[in-house]
């Protein structure tokens, strides 16, 4: 009966199905080593079901396998983006924004992410942690693009921020009383142990990590950008309760104040960080905070201030940060404090990640550390190292190529022409057209 049933089975799968994928060898001008910082030539990988099994020159080509040379090129881990909010992308007016989004069902928004996700990765990002969606929707993502329901990175996923009432993560903070039906966003709480619950029920819905606003930000509109929003004790109760459960914690700060808070209850990560001042990057280099600068995001906001989309109330925020940011920017990475990358995308085009690499740069960090900060650095922070980040045999097979030396001209970062996720080829535009017969 076993037998029969097994013959049956065969039967009705394609033949594909019972063969193993073929080995695949990507060959480029040059590789980036993501490890020492630096170019290995040639580059050669080997990918074989969905792992990389062997990297360099001198690698033997397992028989059979399909070899693609992609010619002046440089291979690199796939990007990983430590900042995004998947979920959603700016329109051209933010009244309306936020009237849609009160109007859409939970499917209609999930359904408006697919391209999103898609671009994200495309762009050469098979990897971001999403660090903010209301309604599980990047939770449910996750789990399609992991069951290859659908084309997107890899995602890490928050679900909805933590934070007080009327803060930057309360998404009703700016509505008369009574009008909406739930007054607070999924993620508000007060106090420690209200918010130590918080912390429980996100996981238990799926989050990966615990994402939470300890200052005020730039597009809320009920509050100040640098101010604290969480006391020490509800830092200290969210970060205790989400390491205790494995998870780890980003922390929304433009503030020094409550920056410096959260750093001292022990968060993994501080994002933005406008108005980070020399004690607070003393506290994040003694400590290992990881700084996710996000340098693009007041870039995007500029854009949307310059064509007028701006609420009166955003405007002030964020004419402060900018004036603030790059310089504290400036100042952690002459510290040495570990940057890793972040876009805060979905506060502009989702797509145009790569664009972060240059700016890095142009704040003092070196092209090869930019691209770490991209590779290794960010799969340290998001606690894959073990799998991603490097170009390694035993990791998963996650390989982007750019035209060029990236190291000579970091924006060859933003003109990504193949995309391997998982063994996965997603793109490359300098494959051989079909030959067309009549």
């Amino acid at each position: 009966m076993r037998t029969a049933l097994l013959l049956a089975l065969l039967c009705v799968l394609p033949a594909s199905a019972a063969e193993p994928p073929k080995p695949v060898v990507l060959k480029a001008a040059r590789l980036f080593d993501a490890k020492s910082g630096k170019l290995i030539t040639p580059g050669v990988v080997i990918v074989t079901e969905g792992k990389i099994t062997a990297v360099g020159s001198r690698a033997p080509v397992p028989a059979g396998a399909e070899v693609i040379e992609l010619g002046d090129a440089t291979l690199l881990p796939g990007f990983m983006d430590a900042h995004t909010h998947i979920t959603g992308q700016p329109g051209e007016d933010w009244r309306q924004d936020v009237l849609d989004r009160l109007q859409r069902t939970v499917a209609e928004r999930t359904v408006e992410a697919l391209p999103y996700a898609r671009t994200t990765l495309m762009a050469g990002f098979t990897t971001v942690r999403n660090l903010g969606g209301e309604d599980f929707i990047d939770v449910g993502l996750r789990n399609g693009i992991r069951r290859g329901r659908a084309v997107g990175p890899r995602i890490v996923a928050a679900t909805s921020g933590l934070g007080t009432t009327g803060g930057h993560c309360d998404g009703g903070n700016s509505w008369r009383k009574g009008l909406l039906a739930q007054e607070s966003g999924q993620g508000v709480a007060d106090g420690p142990e209200a918010l130590r619950a918080k912390v429980r029920e996100h996981i238990k819905y799926g989050a990966d990590l615990i994402k939470v606003c300890a200052t005020g930000g730039v597009l809320s509109r009920n509050d100040d950008v640098d101010s604290p929003q969480l006391t020490q004790a509800e830092l200290d109760a969210i970060v205790d309760e989400a390491h205790a459960r494995k998870r780890k914690v980003a922390a929304h700060a433009h503030g020094a104040e409550g920056a410096r808070r959260a750093i001292r209850a022990g968060v993994d990560s501080i994002e933005h960080g406008s108005f980070l001042d020399d004690e607070a990057l003393e506290l994040m280099k003694r400590k290992g905070t990881f700084y996710v600068p996000t340098m693009i995001a007041l870039r995007g906001v500029r854009e949307r201030y310059e064509k007028g989309l701006l609420s009166p109330e955003q405007i002030p925020k964020f004419k402060a940060a900018e004036a603030s940011a790059r310089q504290a920017v400036r100042k952690a990475i002459s510290r040495g404090v570990r940057i890793a990358f972040g876009t805060d995308a979905g506060v502009f085009a989702h797509g145009r990640n790569a664009e972060e690499f240059a700016l890095l740069v142009e704040a003092g960090l070196a092209p090869a550390e930019a691209l770490r900060s991209a590779t290794s650095v960010a799969a340290e922070l998001l606690g894959l190292a073990n799998q991603l980040g490097t170009l390694e045999a035993g990791k998963l097979a996650d390989v982007v190529a750019v035209p060029g030396d990236p190291l000579q001209d970091i924006r060859r970062t933003q003109q990504v022409f193949f995309v391997m996720k998982e063994g996965v080829i997603y793109r490359n535009d300098r494959a051989a057209p079909p030959v067309v017969t009549r």
